[in-house]
């Protein structure tokens, strides 16, 4: 394995998912200019997520349906007009 290669500044990192406002405390290395104090009342850096486990989809069992025979119908109807103008191919 190649040296020194790993940062050396690991320490604990507050992570917060803003959609739901769930967070966790875990060591990184990640930079964050804000801070948070955690439930032992000491102040750790703040890492803010857009999505998390308690969040995604796939992890809730709130997955949506793409709805794809829609999207082409949709497609369809709003180009009709410049469908059927279009020239027949000769064969």
């Amino acid at each position: 394995m190649r040296k020194d290669i790993h940062p050396k500044e690991y320490r604990l990192v507050v992570f917060k998912d803003m959609s739901n406002d769930y967070a966790f405390m875990t060591k990184s290395c990640v930079q964050s200019r804000d801070t948070i104090v955690w439930e032992d009342g000491k102040e750790y850096p703040l890492f803010k997520l857009e999505i998390s486990h308690t969040s995604h989809p796939f992890y809730t069992g709130k997955i949506k349906l793409v709805d794809t025979a829609g999207r082409i119908d949709k497609f369809n109807s709003r180009y009709k007009k410049h469908i059927e103008n279009r020239p027949a191919k000769a064969e």
